[in-house]
């Protein structure tokens, strides 16, 4: 996986580069959206993977004997022993250090207010993805063996979040 390495040069290298030229605390904006842009990718990356092994345990391996199905269980059964698919800890070590020199060389607290809140929306953002991906395997598990039964018996089967729309969607 070279996304994060590349992100992590990037953001060091946008951080440096900026405090050289632009010496006031918003100057820290640069670098904290090569960081967001870095994780959004990562992020990506994994939810699309993921539904990617999914999809082949649903549709092309055999009961309890594939890859994807071995792989599928030993995660939940050996949860703690995962490392961390998104790197949120480091994304987050890195937006605490990117706040830093706002933090220390503030001139107005207007400025450091707004650059702060900057900050911990972009925590609370990787906190929220790192969430969805602890419960996006069994989600997307669901979802492709409804559409495996969709083809195989040409019925469908309404989930929740369709049946919402088609509610708010009809005339009463």
């Amino acid at each position: 996986m070279l996304v994060v390495p590349l992100v992590f040069v990037g953001w060091a290298a946008t951080a440096v580069a900026t405090a050289a030229v632009i010496t006031v605390a918003i100057s820290t904006l640069v670098p904290l959206l090569i960081l967001v842009a870095g994780f959004e990718s990562v992020f990506a990356l994994h939810v699309n993977v993921e539904r990617i092994g999914r999809y082949l345990q649903v549709f092309h391996e055999g009961t309890d004997t594939g890859w994807e199905t071995v792989a599928s269980r030993f995660g939940e059964r050996f949860a703690t022993a995962a490392p961390d698919p998104l790197f949120g800890r480091l994304f987050v070590l890195a937006t605490s250090v990117n706040f830093l020199p706002a933090a220390l060389g503030w001139e107005n607290l207007p400025e450091l207010v707004v650059l702060a809140v900057l900050h911990l929306l972009f925590i609370n953002r990787i906190r929220l993805a790192r969430a969805f991906v602890a419960t996006q395997r069994g989600t997307d598990l669901e979802r492709f063996v409804a559409l495996r039964h969709e083809s195989q018996t040409g019925s469908v089967i309404p989930d929740s979040e369709s049946e919402a729309q088609a509610s708010v969607s009809e005339p009463d």
